[in-house]
């Protein structure tokens, strides 16, 4: 969408009845709270057999007292379908804001082009909807690693062969049955890699073709945390909303197995599929070199993708050991990230004076820029 696009699109919305709206998964539900928390209508856009989160257990309702915050839900066959256009003529009708999500990437990617994606999406994004793509680890040429690259923050050392391998690395591939989920293992050989790819191979994890385009990268030890942060065009501030670490299958159960069992599982292959998150907070040593990355994102950002960051992304950081400890950088979020927990670690209160959510501080953006007239410098 050209900022000639944005302005026309703008110029028929009515600006008292702006409606952020997103795909029913992932962190709709904390779009839909922060909406609501801001005086904003929402939408979902939601597909079958996915519904009844949205338009029964957390649908708004008035009387006999105030609860839910889903106002209304718009049901498809599949998620596909929203870039039809009678779909987004619809969307546009609702004055909607567009909040995407890691699901609405996943869903339409596997159909569409990222550049189709765009075309077709008549709605304003709240973001800038050109960082989709970067996001992806291997399809476009600045990615998120040359992101990385650009603003000087240390991401795992990759290896372009296999046959380099000289420590512990984790393997990432394209899952043989998911694709838009990735297979991992750990290997510190060579011949440990070919060894643990034939097996998994044979069991229907892998493929061939998925394993020749995987990507090698070296193991950091040390805890994981997810560094959710918040860039306000309006302010031209940098904001940590909060902190969180994952919890994934299976890797949850295989770090509570007791060394007795190891044996048993020796050959079960490692699945990082996200099953939810949980609040972390870091010591406040950390907070500056955090800052430090965020910001040199943010200028990264702009440079290779104008303009830039505009609200939550999200760098998943390894903490290394030091001294002086380091943060490493193995994935990076371009959008709302998917933990609404963040809220209940303190970072957000210590700005604001009180817990502000991701989803509410999306909201609290478009309000000010909406009573601001400065809807284009937060909207594409």
């Amino acid at each position: 969408m050209t900022t000639q696009e944005l302005a026309r699109t703008l110029a028929g919305y009515d600006r008292s009845r702006l409606t952020l709206c997103s795909v029913g998964s992932h962190s709709a539900l904390e779009v839909a709270y922060g909406a609501r928390a801001q005086g904003l209508r929402n939408l979902i856009v939601t597909a079958k057999g996915r519904e009844l989160t949205y338009t029964r257990y957390f649908a708004a309702r008035e009387t006999p007292v105030r609860r839910g915050c889903v106002d209304a839900a718009v049901e498809l066959d599949s998620f596909e379908q929203i870039l039809d256009e009678p779909i987004q003529r619809r969307l546009l009708a609702e004055n909607v804001v567009f909040v995407p999500n890691r699901s609405f990437e996943v869903y339409l990617r596997q159909k569409f082009e990222y550049e189709e994606i765009e075309r077709r999406m008549l709605v304003p994004f709240f973001g800038n909807r050109r960082l989709l793509k970067a996001e992806d680890r291997a399809e476009v040429e600045d990615d998120q690693y040359a992101l990385l690259e650009r603003a000087r923050i240390r991401h795992p050392q990759r290896y372009d062969s296999a046959e380099k391998i000289d420590r512990l690395v984790m393997v990432k591939a394209p899952h043989a049955r998911v694709t838009f989920e990735r297979a991992f293992f750990l290997v510190s050989s060579p011949e440990e890699f070919d060894a643990v790819s034939r097996r998994l191979i044979a069991r229907g994890v892998l493929t061939a073709d998925g394993l020749a385009s995987a990507r090698i990268e070296e193991y950091a030890l040390g805890p994981s945390v997810n560094f959710n942060f918040f860039y306000s065009p309006l302010l031209g501030e940098l904001e940590l909303s909060g902190t969180d670490t994952r919890r994934q299958t299976n890797l949850e159960g295989l770090r509570n197995l007791p060394p007795s069992a190891l044996d048993a599982v020796r050959d079960v292959p490692m699945r990082l599929e996200e099953a939810g998150h949980i609040a972390a907070t870091v010591l406040e040593s950390m907070l500056e070199p955090a800052f430090s990355i965020g910001e040199r994102f943010v200028t990264a950002a702009r440079e290779l993708y104008a303009p830039g960051v505009i609200g939550p992304f999200a760098l998943q950081c390894v903490i290394a050991a030091g001294p002086p400890k380091e943060l490493v950088c193995y994935d990076v979020s371009l959008r709302i990230p998917g933990s609404p927990g963040t809220r209940y670690t303190p970072y957000s209160a210590y700005r604001w004076g009180r817990d502000v959510s991701v989803g509410e501080r999306i909201a609290m953006e478009l309000v000010m820029a909406r009573d601001t007239d400065r809807l284009a410098d937060v909207l594409t």
